[in-house]
């Protein structure tokens, strides 16, 4: 029985560099962010899709977020995690990360390309989609995955989801503000 495909559809900055890890490390083949600077993503997002589904059985951050009910059409029997985090936390954390900095992925996702004076866009967005995945798979819990990295979670809900042993290694931790700090220093 071939793997079904896991797609990763929380926001950037909810932990999903650490989800990526941590599908690799159960063997996945792991993809995300794609084209954050490709000025015609709108328009070519679908192409990319077809393209990394071809080759990749596990996807997270962009543009997958953004693409989760044509995913879950395509690709019958698939799993689906929804990385979350506290609004207020989330949204510093966009904010210091990305700053004033522009990405066409940001000003297709937002409507605006950075986060900085356009906080409450983001926010509403961010708080949109989520309410969007969960009302999708309201009727399929089965399907999809609420996992809060940030705040601690990680093989004990992921494994059984995807019905992986539990590896004896911690949870990975990437792309923390600390771990950026220390690379900067």
């Amino acid at each position: 029985m071939k793997t079904p495909k896991v797609f990763g559809i929380g926001f950037h900055k909810t932990g999903t560099k650490s989800l990526a890890s941590a599908l690799h490390q159960l063997g996945y083949t792991v993809t995300g962010s794609n084209e954050v600077y490709n000025a015609r993503i709108a328009e070519q997002v679908h192409d990319l899709a077809r393209r990394l589904t071809a080759t990749h059985d596990a996807f997270q951050d962009n543009p997958w977020p953004l693409l989760f009910r044509e995913m879950d059409r395509d690709f019958p029997g698939s799993r689906f995690i929804l990385t979350l985090r506290p609004t207020d936390k989330w949204i510093k954390s966009v904010v210091s990360h990305f700053g004033a900095d522009d990405t066409p992925m940001r000003q297709w996702i937002y409507g605006v390309g950075h986060p900085l004076g356009n906080e409450e866009i983001f926010v509403q967005r961010y708080e949109r989609h989520n309410r969007e995945v969960m009302e999708y798979f309201a009727n399929r819990q089965p399907d999809l995955l609420v996992l809060r990295i940030t705040e601690g979670e990680g093989w004990e809900k992921l494994c059984p989801f995807l019905g992986a042993p539990i590896p004896k290694r911690p949870f990975p931790q990437a792309n923390t503000a600390e771990s950026r700090s220390k690379k900067g220093a």
